[in-house]
């Protein structure tokens, strides 16, 4: 029984483990020291954390002590938004499951169409809240991970700035994509997540800016008092192994062949079914370039899914932090695609991605249009 080729074009959910990660994690396996211990393997340990901190660090363009480890973008998430009470919170109504479950209450800020949160937008919803918005916490993504869409942070930072705010953002899928360095300078907080970019799963990151001292999130000695617990010694070497592979990464060049890929993605969807619809793709501050959200209008999500994996295509419906589930995305329904917001792919590149991955998925997904249309006639 011949196996059918897999193509893996689901980069957003989780890159591969790079060989770098790989080879430092199986490195610090053996070592027996606690990175808290003050005797020689202790110290060996601590090493081993505090090389990762400063290999992060440098990718963000900011100082070691800034760096802060967690379990992953989700708890950097949830930790960013304990910075503020409740009810004095407002996180756009775009952002990622974690952000919006960890304060429900919270208003939402607004988006166009294209998904985009406009400065305006979140000026009227700071408005409503205690002072104006004097010592709330604004969230707002840099990078959507359903639609690839960027958003105007810098913009907003200033505007929560002025007001007396502070600015949270998830930079998980900016890491790579865009200059972390800009973000970092940016904003009060910023989430990290090491799977994004080919580091472990179970691991990432709270980056405070260079001007705040984060609340406590786990009472402890680790992480400069902040986050108690022992230290994650293998996932934390493997993440700063894949922050140093990709601080020496061409990123300009490697985003160029990207959005290549995809816009030949796009071209090819587009001219086999007309009504298909492209969320974001005219944002007014455009998109990473790994990144493309398809509507097949009068197909659900889940089928899609499935047929595409029948196929030998890994793509999925919107964020993976779903338990499994394939539902109507939330974001593109706060984007106003109604009944589509059901009916939609994303289809996300990585390193590894090549013409052969995008033509395989441009194939099926072309059969399943034109199954679709046989169907209608």
């Amino acid at each position: 029984m011949t196996r059918t080729m897999r193509h893996f074009l689901d980069h957003n959910a989780g890159a591969p483990l790079l060989p770098a990660a790989r080879a430092r994690m199986i490195e610090v396996l053996d070592l027996a020291g606690n990175p808290s211990s003050i005797h020689a393997e202790g110290r060996a340990a601590r090493a081993v954390v505090e090389q990762a901190r400063a290999e992060i660090a440098a990718l963000c363009g900011t100082r070691p002590d800034r760096v802060l480890f967690t379990s992953g973008g989700t708890e950097s998430n949830a930790w960013m938004l304990h910075q503020a009470e409740p009810g004095r919170r407002a996180v756009s109504a775009v952002e990622h499951d974690s952000v919006l479950a960890a304060d429900p209450q919270a208003p939402r800020i607004p988006v166009d169409g294209q998904g985009v949160v406009h400065p305006d937008a979140v000026a009227a919803v700071l408005d409503r809240l205690p002072d104006g918005g004097a010592g709330a916490l604004v969230a707002v993504m840099a990078v959507n991970n359903e639609t690839g869409v960027i958003q105007p942070v810098a913009e907003i930072a200033a505007l929560v700035h002025a007001r007396g705010g502070r600015i949270a953002c998830d930079a998980v899928q900016a890491a790579g994509r865009l200059d972390l360095g800009t973000l970092c300078g940016a904003v009060d907080f910023l989430s990290l997540s090491a799977h994004k970019i080919g580091g472990p799963k179970g691991v990432g990151a709270l980056v405070a800016g260079p001007e705040v001292e984060p609340a406590a999130l786990i009472a402890g000695g680790q992480e400069f008092r902040r986050r108690g617990g022992t230290e994650n010694l293998a996932g934390i070497a493997g993440f700063g192994a894949a922050a140093a592979a990709l601080g020496a990464t061409d990123l300009a060049a490697e985003g160029r062949r990207l959005a290549a890929l995809r816009d030949r993605i796009e071209a090819a969807l587009a001219a086999a079914a007309p009504d298909a619809v492209f969320p974001g793709r005219d944002a007014a501050c455009g998109r990473v370039a790994n990144t493309l959200s398809v509507v097949l209008p009068g197909i659900a999500a889940e089928t899609q899914v499935m047929r595409m994996d029948l196929a030998g295509i890994a793509v999925s419906a919107g964020s993976a932090c779903s338990s499994g589930k394939v539902t109507a995305s939330p974001v593109l329904a706060a984007m106003g695609l109604g009944d589509l917001a059901g009916q939609a792919l994303r289809v996300s590149l990585g390193a590894g991605s090549t013409a052969d991955d995008a033509d395989a998925f441009i194939a099926a997904w072309c059969r399943m249009a034109a199954r679709r249309a046989r169907a209608a006639e």
